[in-house]
């Protein structure tokens, strides 16, 4: 072993060598239909396999005609509304709509006036950390990645709680909308802490505005004037309500679900879903369309040629552009195929910034991609439904627009999404009595046991 190495972060030949053990454990891909299990939990033609049912969300892309399913643009209901209708309510009265949603979702009904008053109030009331929790916790040791220090603010607010291992539906929907309150301060906080010891830049810290509205609070903390449109501000929540809830299939939320069956607490619930949520594969793809959308802007030398973009689109399928993982990232969906109704919803309001903002040239590349990407790859592929521009296509260029970092991108995700989370929760600890354990398929042959003194030596 080389003494020298850092054994915090170094991968040392020794480690290498043994990895090499790992990788001889593969199991060989026709395994999986010798036995019947599905990959991912997805059937062989890409449906979700059923684990639960929920009253919370509902997500479709199908529709029957005698009695034979066709693809059809998706819908999204929140509790029996449908997304668009939801949006156009709140917008049409000029209001923000994100405290509303959160109470549908817990709730499972829209509030009344009196109703909303009330909540919005409670909101307000949990919006505070705990005394020196911000020195003492977010600013010693900032992470570099801001769901890292979400995740570990999280699991550290479990030892001011004094019933922190309650799971009594009273005092598990207190702990969630403390939660739901304080997470764009643990976010924020975060990463002004990340900029200041990382990168040197001026500490700022800013206190939640009770008089404003959770997006509205989400500028006033990041932003070191304070100061945003109201545009700004009304896309922002837009957003957030786009990404509250997506159903109990999608990875982070069934990570909860699953973790929250065992009977364990709140907080360490949550940090499994932020963890999942980090991942790329999930909360990270506005990110990698940022990335990939600025590599197309570096190496096509007239992004308003249709000719050259398909030229360079057909370059990431065939594994010759950008990652060269083969994926044009933000086209497609695991339910979605026609539509998503999620982006439909936000290209109204990414036309309404791209002019506020001058950018409406690049929305027009951005629009180009989204109408020739599923062209391409349903000329290139087989695939068994159809596919889209989904939000992730488009939710970085409006945060991007919208002034806020890309450090921040997936925690504005599971800001909004831990709306999404404690109704699950909620859910799961209320409905089922238990533990979520699917079965996995032993496929290693079996062997004698080999004494140490007649093992083969390298």
């Amino acid at each position: 072993m080389n003494k020298s190495a850092n054994i915090y972060s170094e991968v040392t030949p020794e480690i290498l060598e043994l990895t090499k053990l790992c990788a001889e454990g593969t199991i060989a891909p026709e395994l999986y239909t010798k036995y019947n299990v599905y990959r991912g939990l997805r059937d062989l033609n890409g449906n979700g396999v059923r684990a639960g049912l929920t009253n919370i969300c509902e997500v479709t892309a199908k529709e029957v005609i005698d009695g034979i399913e066709y693809p059809a643009d998706g819908k999204l209901y929140y509790r029996g509304i449908e997304i668009q209708e939801l949006v156009k309510g709140f917008m049409n009265d000029k209001r923000f709509g994100f405290e509303e949603t959160i109470y549908l979702l817990l709730f499972g009904s829209l509030p009344n006036t009196k109703q909303l008053e009330d909540f919005m109030g409670l909101l307000r009331f949990y919006c505070s950390l705990p005394p020196k929790f911000n020195r003492d916790v977010i600013m010693k040791i900032p992470s570099t990645d801001m769901m890292n220090t979400l995740a570990r603010s999280v699991l550290t607010l479990y030892a001011y709680d004094d019933n922190a291992d309650d799971i009594s539906l009273p005092n598990v929907l207190r702990q969630c909308l403390q939660l739901i309150a304080m997470f764009p301060m643990l976010a924020i906080y975060g990463y002004q802490a990340y900029m200041h010891y990382h990168e040197d830049q001026s500490l700022v810290i800013h206190q939640p505005n009770p008089k404003l509205s959770y997006a509205e609070n989400i500028f006033t903390l990041l932003r070191h004037d304070q100061k945003y449109t109201e545009l700004e501000a009304r896309i922002l929540d837009a957003a957030l309500v786009l990404h509250a809830e997506h159903g109990g299939g999608n990875n982070s939320t069934f990570a909860i679900r699953v973790v929250s069956s065992s009977a364990t607490d709140t907080y360490s619930a949550v940090a499994a879903a932020l963890g999942s949520l980090k991942g790329p594969k999930h909360g990270g793809a506005n990110i990698e369309v940022s990335h990939m959308m600025k590599d197309l802007k570096e190496n096509v030398a007239d992004t308003t040629n249709e000719g050259q973009i398909a030229d360079y689109l057909k370059k990431l399928l065939h594994k010759e552009a950008f990652d060269r993982s083969g994926l044009i990232y933000g086209i497609g969906h695991a339910v979605y195929s026609i539509s998503d109704p999620r982006a439909i919803v936000f290209e109204d309001f990414i036309k309404q910034l791209s002019r506020d903002k001058g950018r409406e040239e690049e929305y027009a590349l951005y629009a180009m991609v989204a109408r020739l990407a599923p062209e391409l790859i349903g000329s290139e592929r087989k695939i068994y439904k159809g596919v889209s521009a989904n939000i992730d296509f488009y939710s970085g260029f409006v945060y991007d627009m919208l002034g806020l970092p890309e450090e921040l991108y997936t925690s504005i995700f599971a800001i909004s999404r831990m709306v999404g989370w404690s109704a699950h929760r909620l859910e799961e600890l209320h409905t089922s009595n238990r533990i979520i354990r699917p079965a996995y398929k032993g496929v290693s042959e079996i062997r004698e046991y080999i004494p140490l003194d007649e093992r083969k030596q390298n």
